[in-house]
């Protein structure tokens, strides 16, 4: 099959498919604003040392995040979060519209395509969607360095559009997400065998085992041995290598995610099981149905949002710890080189990121729940042919999303919590003597006067145990939940246009 070919058919269909690669598009073009953006802040440069304390700060900008070297990775790492929740989005997008593209694919198949044709038909698209929203993303970048270079009247900038990422690392961001999202579709296919007739997916049917809680523990003792190990090292008078204690923090709240998203199949499988046993309903004995028949459906529809529940939830644990040191210092005497309002003012750029997280992530959930209610149009429309009341099919989805969706927001806001609390350990200090001078700095500062106004006091040890952040986690659990009702909300519009009679005759 020629280039050529392979990029007309894969770009070809309806207007469902047309409104697909756009959504992909613009899904990849977020995803490469945030990532380019993020590169941005870490390509800002460190000047020399100017003055005696050694403060290497960059001047020019407005904005302290980008002023002190230390906070910019912080910054950086809130602006890759929002990477996360936009590809899920972008793997919803991909799906929408799905027995369209499958009948198209099995006409091709009818044709005389091979069925590994097919599969490139679909990795193309994929792949040429996000290509298109990479350029569009990056075209944006430059655009808004031009536009938003505005530096105010001391000569400084409020954000760092007088630098620009190497040009390796754009390119491996603009060209990388697409072939990273034709390879997952590619992966994703693995299973699936196109036919004349439709699609038939290999799968073996049996019910998830609860090893994804073997990930989070793995998780939470890779996040548990981060003091320790620094410890050891301190002992020893030997600096750790340097990939050891990034890989502890990174690759533990990595596999924990893994675990927490995976784990939300055992969970929706064990709430189908439940309903099953003990419900009388047939609202709730429809989603007791639905969600043993296919119990990953939930990792797939609550990635995005259980991903930013465990950011929220670890944001809500080191916040809680900052209060911890804060009260410490004001118990020892000691403080910190910037006001405590700024520290919090950085930590509010992380709750903010969570926040958007969540709200992109609500996006992915409603299009994953109009893609289902579309899909199994026929099934729902026979349903209410039958006499099943559609409210009896509407409070069915909200059962649906609800059992394994509760569980799961819990699960991932302790874990979150628990991560950042098992690195962290309570602050303390104290146990020494020091000098308190009483008189003024004329007499504290003369040697000749200085004895008579000086005495020790000592400072008792203090432990400070950080607070559980009990209102701010609830606050998440509840924002997740809202977001997830929301969505059912909004996608039980699709009901009644997808029960009506006529869809019985949808091939």
């Amino acid at each position: 099959m020629r280039p050529a070919t392979l990029l007309r058919l894969a770009l070809a269909g309806t207007r469902t498919d047309t409104a697909r690669v756009a959504l992909t598009a613009l899904s990849a073009a977020l995803a490469v604003l945030a990532g380019l953006a993020a590169l941005t802040v870490l390509a800002i440069p460190t000047p020399p040392a100017t003055d005696g304390n050694g403060n290497r700060w960059s001047e020019q900008y407005a904005n302290q995040l980008l002023v002190e070297p230390g906070l910019r990775g912080g910054t950086a790492f809130a602006l890759l979060l929002l990477t996360v929740p936009v590809l899920a989005l972008a793997g919803q997008c991909a799906r929408l519209g799905a027995p369209a593209r499958d009948r198209r694919l099995a006409a091709l198949r009818l044709a005389g395509a091979t069925p590994g044709q097919v599969t490139r038909v679909a990795v193309v698209e994929t792949g040429v969607a996000s290509l298109l929203g990479t350029l569009t993303g990056l075209a944006l970048y430059l655009n808004g360095h031009e536009l938003l270079h505005r530096p105010d009247g001391r000569g400084r900038l409020p954000l760092p559009t007088d630098v620009y990422p190497s040009t390796v690392s754009m390119a491996a961001v603009v060209l990388g997400l697409p072939v990273v999202a034709a390879l997952a579709t590619a992966l994703m296919l693995r299973r699936v065998t196109t036919t004349p007739f439709g699609l038939v997916r290999r799968v073996r049917i049996r019910a998830p085992w609860p090893w994804p809680g073997l990930l989070i523990i793995l998780g939470l003792a890779a996040f548990a041995a981060f003091r320790p190990v620094l410890l050891w090292y301190e002992r020893r008078h030997s600096d750790p290598p340097i990939w050891l204690l990034p890989t502890l923090l990174v690759g533990g709240g990595l596999v924990a995610m893994i675990g927490v998203v995976t784990g939300t199949g055992w969970i929706s499988h064990t709430a189908g099981r439940l309903l099953h046993r003990y419900a009388r309903r047939p609202a709730a004995l429809l989603a007791a149905s639905r969600l043993m028949a296919d119990p990953w459906a939930g990792s797939r529809t609550f990635a995005a949002l259980l991903a930013a529940l465990i950011f929220g939830a670890g944001a809500a644990g080191f916040r809680a710890d900052f209060r911890a040191t804060m009260e410490l210092g004001r118990r020892t005497g000691g403080g910190m080189a910037a006001p405590d309002d700024f520290y919090l003012g950085t930590m509010d750029l992380v709750d903010l990121a969570v926040a958007v997280a969540m709200t992109i992530a609500a996006g992915g959930l409603l299009v994953a729940l109009a893609e289902g209610i579309i899909a199994r149009r026929r099934s729902y429309a026979a349903l209410v042919a039958t006499g099943v009341p559609r409210g009896t099919l509407g409070r069915s989805l909200v059962w649906q999303s609800l059992a394994p969706a509760v569980p799961a927001i819990v699960v991932a806001v302790t874990v979150g919590f628990l991560l950042v609390r098992g690195a962290l350990r309570p602050p303390s200090g104290g146990g020494y003597s020091k000098e308190v001078c009483s008189a003024g700095e004329q007499l504290c500062t003369d040697q000749a006067t200085r004895a008579q106004y000086v005495r020790t006091e000592w400072v008792p040890k203090v432990t400070v145990v950080p607070d559980v952040p009990v209102e701010q986690l609830a606050w998440l659990g509840v924002g997740a939940l809202a977001a997830v009702l929301a969505t059912v909300g909004v996608g039980l519009l699709f009901l009644r246009s997808s029960t009506a009679v006529e869809e019985l005759r949808t091939t």
